[in-house]
């Protein structure tokens, strides 16, 4: 192995074969050997020993490309090579038992350039060398060039089988996420794209400066032909690692390489994803020297500012970086102006639901999401606080690859048997208590809700239901019936008979405040009063339902007991204790898995959708074995896409990853950090009145008054706009529509939340 050579050893073997007399010093390296030498004369060389796993036509290439560099109009910025005695570029050095190979290079002067500051005219003399240096090279070729290797962004996608090797879940996560755009992406352009023979390498460690110029570029072992662009998209990676502003910076050497040798729109428009890769192939072989026990620093020298760069990168909007890189080259615009809105604004209008709102006085139209991030077309981007139906994150690789999968083999409905069904209700069940032992899966919350519903009326042979006042269920028919927040709205259409509205046990506003230890069992007692009434007038009770946390009743947690109270009222009438979990179940609430759990009881049924699937369309309501005996009364109950099989794959990615990637507890660390956040600013601020929730469920009630409990309306509307305009993405909620709505996708992080709340502080310092 190369390591075996001394200094001493190589001063030797250069006298021998290159009949130079030299002193010298080794320098450190990646794969190979290299030596500074300096002769009697003052003139400085690199000797450069590879081992026996390179292979000597590469190294030809090597040679054969800087003398085609050193004959080139920017020959100057290249090393020059070095025949020995017979020759010949590269000379073997012969042992018994190996072989290695030697070659001798003229130095090249300069500080490499990650020890300079980088500026403007540096950036831009990048990208101007660069330029010229491919172009040097159109009409150069060797066959050795046509080889795989890792480095080589066309194959990023190969850093995948090293993903695992990522432990930090985050981390793991915003690689796979870019992986998988770059699949996308990248991937389907690439065959019409131009090729070349590139350096591959133009980092920071082998760009050479000299008066604020490059002065040169060193080490082609990586060299390989691949599309052209590439070469680019390395060195825009490398000047971004050190800038303050990387996307500016890349700007500037994707225009300085523009001037030298014209770019297409196609190539300009992948390189943001073609730099994403760059930085993928290097913190995943990072990660994989590191399992494999590596102590060699070169392997690890650009981990921490690659994994800083990743997580700046997914903040930018693509669609902001295909226009920057577009109008340093001076081509068309992808960004339209505002009011490009306006056809598609009286489209929807003339074709869709008047009653189907737009958020925001300002609409936005979102391209693309990536985790916790939303992406507009006019290149903004928005930490999205509150789409709590992409549970797992927008667009989580490890689901799309496993709807990709599953969509690309079978989609069709539960008369056959699959797998996937019977695998996903296993796991799902795992999760719940035994006694909750028998799935129906539907395609949305509302279909589950109705469901249910009628099989508790199946099993009771009442009609009657109990649901809290100002809830809501859904949008069936029967799931509107349930819902005060509609019927009792504007439009509605009033409570219908068979539906009972009990006190919302709101412990901010209602009549048993925080202050009372027994508000739980005196919001109950109003239940029970309900079921009273029924059993005077001769009916039973069917069913009773809530959410285990109150999502539109105003984002708020039950009363310690009020559950446990509920349910033995109501089971003790013959009826059925439905848990509504569809904006609180899988892990969201952090110190458990189902909201229910925080109140210490087991339902009958349990409602699933939202966050199930990810958004994608899938719902579950699962339920006992006596309630599911009695439902099966003779009349088959068939839903043709519940449970088809690109669902059923859906769902088990979505628990995979929320067990994986320890998704509950980053929401009950997280978000307690969030409600601190939030309770320092209700001492600052009087508008808070109230702060509440569990893990990423959080409501934060806004009043005029703390005394009057007077809601803060219409100020949170201009708050939550407010926010839009700074990049954050909220909602309201509530009877009055005075709380702030915030349950993010799981993987928000401990950053989104402090950039939120130093906005958010801003934002109420105005009010």
């Amino acid at each position: 192995m190369y390591y075996t050579f001394s200094t001493t050893g190589i001063i030797k073997l250069v006298q021998e074969y290159y009949g130079l007399n030299v002193t010298g010093k080794e320098l450190e390296g990646y794969e190979e050997a290299n030596f500074f030498l300096e002769d009697e004369n003052g003139k400085k060389y690199i000797c450069k020993v590879a081992d026996d796993t390179h292979s000597p036509s590469f190294l030809d290439a090597q040679a054969k490309i800087l003398d085609k560099l050193t004959r080139s109009n920017i020959a100057g910025h290249f090393q020059q090579v070095l025949k020995n005695k017979k020759g010949e570029a590269v000379t073997p050095l012969i042992f018994p038992e190996e072989i290695h190979y030697m070659r001798l290079y003229t130095w090249l002067e300069g500080k490499p350039m990650v020890t300079v500051t980088g500026t403007r005219e540096l950036n831009v003399s990048l990208g101007n060398f660069l330029g010229k240096m491919d172009q040097a090279l159109e009409m150069f070729s060797h066959p050795a060039m046509h080889r795989y290797i890792k480095w080589d962004i066309a194959q990023a996608l190969d850093a995948r089988a090293q993903l695992p090797c990522i432990k930090d879940h985050e981390k793991r996560r915003l690689a796979a996420y870019f992986l998988l755009q770059f699949e996308m992406e990248v991937l389907p352009q690439l065959p019409s794209l131009r090729k070349a023979y590139i350096h591959n390498d133009a980092n920071d460690y082998n760009v050479l400066v000299e008066n604020n110029a490059i002065s040169g570029l060193i080490d082609f072992g990586d060299m390989v032909h691949t599309t052209l662009v590439n070469n680019l998209a390395i060195a825009c990676t490398y000047v971004m690692l050190q800038a303050a502003d990387p996307l500016q910076a890349a700007v500037e050497v994707v225009g300085g390489y523009h001037q030298a040798y014209a770019l297409t729109p196609e190539e300009t428009d992948l390189l943001y994803y073609l730099i994403a890769a760059r930085l993928c192939i290097s913190v995943t072989t990072s990660a994989g020297k590191a399992a494999e026990g590596s102590d060699n620093e070169f392997h690890f020298i650009t981990e921490n500012g690659a994994w800083q760069l990743l997580f700046k990168l997914i903040t930018i909007n693509p669609v902001a970086a295909q226009q920057a890189f577009r109008l340093a080259c001076g081509f068309p615009s992808v960004i339209q102006e505002d009011d490009a809105y306006a056809p598609l604004l009286d489209n929807r209008r003339a074709h869709i639901g008047r009653n189907l709102s737009i958020s925001y006085k300002k609409p936005l139209k979102i391209v693309r999401g990536a985790l916790q991030y939303l992406y507009d077309d006019k290149g903004r981007t928005y930490i999205d606080c509150v789409n709590n139906p992409s549970h797992v994150g927008h667009c989580h690789p490890t689901v799309v690859k496993a709807m990709q999968r599953q969509i690309a083999k079978l989609n069709t409905n539960t008369r056959y048997l699959h797998d996937n069904l019977v695998d996903y209700a296993e796991l799902l069940l795992s999760t719940l208590p035994s006694s909750l032992e028998v799935c129906y899966f539907t395609n949305s919350g509302s279909e589950a809700n109705d469901l249910a519903i009628r099989m508790s009326r199946h099993f009771t042979k009442q009609k009657d239901v109990v649901v809290l006042d100002h809830a809501y269920h859904g949008t069936s028919t029967v799931a509107m019936e349930l819902s005060p927040y509609k019927f009792d709205g504007k439009g509605g259409f009033g409570k219908p008979e068979h539906t009972h509205k009990a006190l919302n046990p709101d412990m901010f506003r209602g009549p048993y405040r925080s202050d009372d230890p027994q508000a739980g069992e005196k919001y109950a007692e109003d239940v029970q009063r309900i079921i009273t009434g029924l059993q005077q007038d001769g009916k039973g009770v069917a069913a009773y339902i809530c959410e285990t946390l109150l999502g539109v009743g105003g984002q708020i947690p039950l009363p310690p007991g009020y559950l446990k109270s509920v349910y033995a009222d109501v089971r003790a009438a013959g009826g059925v204790c439905i848990a509504d979990e569809v904006q609180v179940g899988f892990g969201r609430v952090g110190d458990a898995f189902w909201g229910f759990e925080l109140q210490e009881v087991t339902p009958d049924i349990v409602v699933l959708g939202k966050p199930i699937g990810n958004g994608h369309p899938l719902a579950a309501v699962v339920t006992t074995k006596a309630i599911a005996d009695a439902f099966n009364n003779g009349m088959e109950y068939f839903n043709t896409f519940g449970g088809n099989p690109v669902s059923m794959a859906t769902g088990l990615a979505v628990l995979q990853v929320i067990k994986e990637e320890g998704l509950q507890e980053h929401a009950r660390v997280t978000g307690n950090y969030f409600m601190e956040g939030l309770e320092k600013l209700k001492a600052r601020h009087a508008i808070i009145g109230d702060v509440r929730g569990h893990g990423f469920f959080i409501g934060a009630e806004l009043v005029r008054s703390r005394e009057t409990l007077e809601p803060a309306v219409p100020e949170i509307d201009q708050i939550v706009e407010a926010m839009k305009e700074r990049g954050f993405l909220l909602s309201t909620d509530g009877p009055l529509h005075n709380v702030l709505k915030i349950k993010p996708p799981m993987v928000f992080n401990k950053a989104n939340t402090d950039a939120l709340l130093a906005h958010l502080d801003e934002v109420l310092a105005s009010f």
